[in-house]
């Protein structure tokens, strides 16, 4: 009977380590930043960035990752990526070159 418990025991455990849930993560657009500038999570989670700024317009480009500059995001407006790879993923806005941020994905 321990032998048994101790098997399912193990089983489940096995189970909730391989399925961990994805989270999501926000990062803030304002006053020309990315808030946090470098955030740390994991494979398969997503990140949101959200343009809380009053007027101003922004985007979020990985150029490592994509050729064209993304679209622009609106004040209101939101973008995600989901990351499916460990890495460090380093990013900015193209309209302002000089926000900057850094994704790592472990």
């Amino acid at each position: 009977m321990i032998k048994s418990l101790l098997n399912t025991c193990l089983i489940c455990c096995s189970l909730l380590t391989c399925c961990a849930v994805a989270q999501e993560h926000t990062i803030d657009i304002k006053k020309f930043k990315f808030t946090p500038q470098q955030l740390t999570i994991k494979v398969g989670d997503t990140v949101i960035w959200q343009n809380i700024e009053k007027r101003q317009y922004h985007n979020v480009w990985f150029k490592q990752l994509f050729e064209q500059e993304p679209e622009i995001i609106f004040p209101g407006e939101n973008y995600q990526l989901s990351f499916d790879k460990p890495g460090t993923y380093p990013y900015s806005c193209g309209p302002h070159p000089k926000m900057t941020g850094t994704i790592v994905v472990k």
